[in-house]
């Protein structure tokens, strides 16, 4: 005899089995219908970033086209949802020129950020001896000799909203981050010991969910 709910025989057993299906169903419709409508109602926004100030420990460029780097920079986010809550499951940082990666991906620990709330992370993205394609070593080059340095910081990874009791799956987060750098003019930013120099940046970020 099958085990499908619509194909059972016409003994009362299977009037029960089809009715408890059939109940099975419609919760699952209603669930969705809810979860759908919830969604649509409160409009979830994303999140705001802002690349708050960059470290520099070093970033030497040396023949034949290497880059050592060194930053700690620091990122703030905000949930501007005031019913909506976000997991941040997985999130790493690194940063890149002219769409090539320069140092390594640094992982932020996952983390909950209620409804208005603001997290602030401060982590080290760097590289040693890093192969740059020949054109960008050239065009980073001439950069550093006229003393600014455009750098891309990146945050990539995934998300989820909290609506409730109502968790969704996940969806890719991507971050991206102007960092103008006045490497030439010390002056501009603040030593940190011997060798750093911290530069304000406070650049809004573009943010794509």
């Amino acid at each position: 005899m099958s085990k499908d709910c619509g194909n059972h025989g016409g003994g009362g057993g299977g009037g029960t089995v089809s009715r408890i299906c059939g109940a099975i169903i419609g919760f699952i419709i209603i669930v969705l219908i809810t979860i759908f409508l919830v969604w649509v109602i409160l409009q979830p926004t994303k999140p705001r970033f802002i690349l708050q100030d960059a470290t520099v420990y070093a970033f030497n460029l040396s023949q034949p086209n290497l880059l050592t780097s060194n930053f700690q920079i620091t990122i703030a986010s905000r949930n501007r949802n005031s019913r909506i809550g976000i997991y941040y499951d997985r999130l790493h940082v690194y940063a890149t020129y002219r769409n090539q990666q320069i140092t390594l991906r640094t992982a932020i620990p996952p983390t909950y950020q209620g409804h208005k709330e603001d997290n602030v992370w401060s982590p080290f993205v760097y590289g040693n001896s890093v192969p740059i394609a020949p054109f960008n070593a050239v065009a980073l080059g001439d950069e550093q000799n006229r003393g600014f340095v455009t750098l891309i910081i990146r945050a990539d990874g995934r998300v989820r909203w909290k609506v409730g009791t109502l968790i969704t799956g996940k969806y890719h987060l991507l971050v991206r981050c102007l960092a103008y750098i006045n490497l030439a003019d010390k002056a501009a930013g603040v030593h940190v010991g011997e060798n750093a120099v911290k530069y304000m940046l406070v650049n809004k970020c573009s943010v794509n969910v």
